[in-house]
């Protein structure tokens, strides 16, 4: 059953003050949402992954589990189950009767110590894990994968991948992929973007400095200091960990778009055309328009992730979320077919 887009799918009208992409994309950050989840049940979860490596989910489990739908959430580039989207989509979705389960990437979260590898944006195998695992020791029977940015390659790419061998995935939503991860890291690196690329790339370098000392011997840290891009960090780090050969190697086989003609469950792309690094050329892949599994709504407004529209009383700040939220409910009330393309 594909999912409704309600005409709210369409029409997105940012927040006063957030025509513009930078305020939109760094706002979010600083509105605090942790009390969202007070109140709401969480079990901690490990899924192994693969030998020797473990991510950990945090589940929200409705009463009679096996009812109910339940949404799998990946969260994008040095985020973690923590991320305050991650905890506004979850308490969204609980309160709307769904299963929520807010994974983090390998090493994220402070679960560096769960495996000797880095994550990437490739490692679309550890959420094709999970999905399987929840499906056939669970029994849960209608998974949705939803990811942002980084996170949400990595459920296009599981979805590809899975194409129609996973019943229980009954689809996947996703908010301002990396499709093709070398576009977007060029763009990240762009001078206009540096505040951005400064912040995660810092961010990886600490992250890399913990691992390194939980893992004595496996990475030598000199000349770390002296990465100033996200493509070197990468090239030197990531590429490597993974089992690539380069950073080129590694960003082209990393990206989604080589597996986007192979979904076969209902998907729904969101992005807004203003991103900063996330390029809106990158969408005009004919694998995204011939699929007719995928529908992809795609505003004018709304940054990198943010999607704060104006005032409204039926509902908060965060447009993305609640269209999530909204379009899953619908999918299971048996909605008819949304059109073919928003923006």
């Amino acid at each position: 059953m594909m999912p409704t887009m309600e005409p709210d799918w369409r029409i997105f009208t940012p927040a006063a003050l957030l025509h513009n992409s930078y305020l939109m994309t760094v706002l979010p950050g600083y509105w605090s949402r942790r009390a969202l989840l007070a109140g709401i049940p969480t079990e901690s979860r490990l899924f192994t992954t693969e030998p020797q490596t473990q991510v950990l989910g945090f589940c929200h489990w409705q009463t009679a589990r096996t009812d109910c739908q339940t949404i799998v959430l990946v969260h994008g580039l040095e985020g973690s189950s923590e991320s305050h989207y991650m905890h506004g989509i979850a308490a969204k979705a609980y309160r709307a009767g769904f299963n929520v389960i807010r994974m983090n990437q390998r090493t994220c979260g402070g679960t560096e110590h769960l495996t000797p590898t880095l994550y990437n944006s490739g490692l679309s195998q550890d959420f094709r894990a999970v999905v399987h695992e929840l499906a056939h020791m669970d029994g849960l029977d209608r998974i949705w994968l939803v990811g942002y940015s980084m996170g949400g390659n990595l459920v296009l790419k599981a979805a590809g991948e899975f194409g129609s061998s996973e019943t229980a995935l009954a689809g996947a939503i996703v908010v301002c992929p990396n499709i093709d991860p070398a576009q977007c890291a060029k763009a990240l690196e762009e001078p206009r973007n540096w505040i951005y690329h400064y912040h995660f790339l810092t961010k990886l370098k600490s992250r890399m400095r913990r691992k390194a000392a939980l893992f004595p011997g496996k990475w030598s840290l000199t000349g770390l200091d002296r990465i100033r891009t996200i493509s070197d960090f990468d090239d030197r780090y990531t590429a490597q960990d993974g089992g690539y050969a380069s950073g080129a190697d590694y960003y082209n086989l990393a990206g989604s778009r080589h597996v986007l003609g192979k979904i076969a469950v209902p998907t729904i792309i969101v992005t807004a055309q203003d991103d900063p690094f996330i390029p809106y050329s990158m969408f005009s892949l004919p694998a995204i328009h011939q699929n007719q599994n995928i529908q992809l709504a795609a505003p004018y407004y709304g940054g990198h992730c943010g999607f704060v529209q104006q005032y409204r009383q039926d509902e908060d700040r965060f447009w993305a979320e609640n269209r999530i939220v909204e379009s899953i409910g619908l999918s299971g009330a048996g909605a008819a077919r949304p059109p073919r393309q928003t923006r």
